[in-house]
């Protein structure tokens, strides 16, 4: 299950390549000289993952809010109390 494609490959084949990869393992990564730099994914992969991330923003901001942990105040106050440290 080779799911890695060469910046020399992606070079000469271009997306092709990433399309033959993508079919078998639903995501391809891109090497440059050698060492993992990219990694490419379906639309679909990676709006599941873009959701996914949302839904955990949402759920530690109704954490923070459950605990107080929140300002309530002016934009005034709320730059003042950010530059101030």
């Amino acid at each position: 299950m080779n799911n890695t494609i060469t910046a020399n490959e992606l070079k000469t084949k271009g997306v092709t390549i990433i399309d033959e990869v993508t079919s078998r393992n639903n995501e391809a990564i891109i090497t440059v000289r050698g060492k993992n730099k990219y990694v490419v994914l379906s639309i679909e992969e990676y709006s599941q993952l873009r959701e996914y991330e949302l839904e955990a923003a949402i759920k530690e901001s109704e954490e923070d809010i459950k605990n107080g942990r929140i300002y309530d105040e002016s934009i005034d106050d709320h730059m003042k109390r950010i530059t101030s440290v």
